[in-house]
């Protein structure tokens, strides 16, 4: 296995920093799953035992100038490795202003991703920062639990509000209950709601849109068959949708959420070469 990349451009550098932060910002470990043309960084949680799960897609020309990958085999062009996103996060945050950075996959005390900066310098002596960022590789036999998730069945899509707007509504519902409904229908509209013994609280949206997934025939149809007044809910662990809010950096052009009702919260955020899925399980 071997992997090499180079990134010369500063706003490539700039970009790929803010989506390694947004995904420090939802998980403490993921898997980043290298082939020849993509970048995957993947959180299987599985959502049916409660847990959340992540799948965000990078397509490597749109970042790296350089970039060499040989994998497992000839037939396994791939190499997983377990990260620490935060780790990463920290090293590239520090060669911010480098003149160009380095990204390899190397064998130290453990395996790493090496990150070397070279530093701009008013000298003839080039100055060159290194970090190490420890990683584990994953076997092969393990790699069937790292693959892109299916689009739920879901019964609502909705484009989001502003994220802006709507982390604010969220961190002031937080201090009123652990646990949120967001509900929506196929008139475009969006509601978040707080009801606990003390307070009742929902912020309305309207007009917000519904994407046009008319791909599959089975979606289609139940659409079609839906009463487009009718809501579609799920109650969430309200500091998972506080904590996806919180982490995005992408500036997305477009923002959904498909809801299966009462089962699961399914976000995409879409930007020119980033996508990032983000899977909440519904709470009884």
């Amino acid at each position: 296995m071997k992997f090499r990349g180079k990134i010369v451009d500063v706003a490539c550098l700039n970009h790929f920093s803010r989506v390694i932060t947004t995904i420090s910002k939802l998980t403490k470990m993921c898997v980043l799953r290298m082939t020849p043309v993509h970048l995957f960084f993947v959180l299987s949680g599985k959502v049916a035992n409660g847990g959340v799960s992540m799948w965000c897609e990078l397509l490597q020309a749109n970042f790296f100038d350089e970039y060499q990958m040989e994998g497992v085999s000839a037939e396994d062009n791939e190499i997983c490795l377990e990260v620490t996103p935060e780790n990463l996060s920290r090293a590239l945050k520090t060669v911010q202003n480098a003149v160009a950075v380095k990204v390899k996959l190397t064998k130290k005390h453990c395996p790493c991703l090496t990150i070397a900066a070279e530093l701009p310098t008013l000298s003839s002596i080039s100055r060159v920062v290194t970090h190490d960022v420890p990683v584990d590789v994953i076997p092969r036999k393990l790699w069937y639990e790292f693959k892109e998730p299916s689009m739920p069945d879901f019964d609502v899509s909705i484009y989001l509000p502003p994220l802006k707007t709507m982390k604010n509504v969220v961190d002031r519902m937080k201090n009123l209950s652990n646990f949120l409904v967001i509900e929506a229908n196929l008139n475009g509209e969006m509601n978040l709601k707080i009801e606990t013994d003390l307070v009742s609280v929902t912020t309305h949206f309207k007009d917000l849109g519904n994407p046009p997934w008319g791909g599959d025939a089975s979606q289609d149809s139940e659409s079609q068959s839906r009463d487009p007044e009718a809501m579609a809910e799920a109650r969430v662990d309200i500091r998972r949708l506080q904590q996806f809010l919180m982490g995005q950096q992408v500036n997305p052009s477009k923002a959904m959420c498909n809801i299966v009702h009462q089962r699961v919260v399914h976000l995409i955020l879409l930007h020119e070469d980033v996508s990032l899925q983000y899977f909440i399980p519904a709470v009884a």
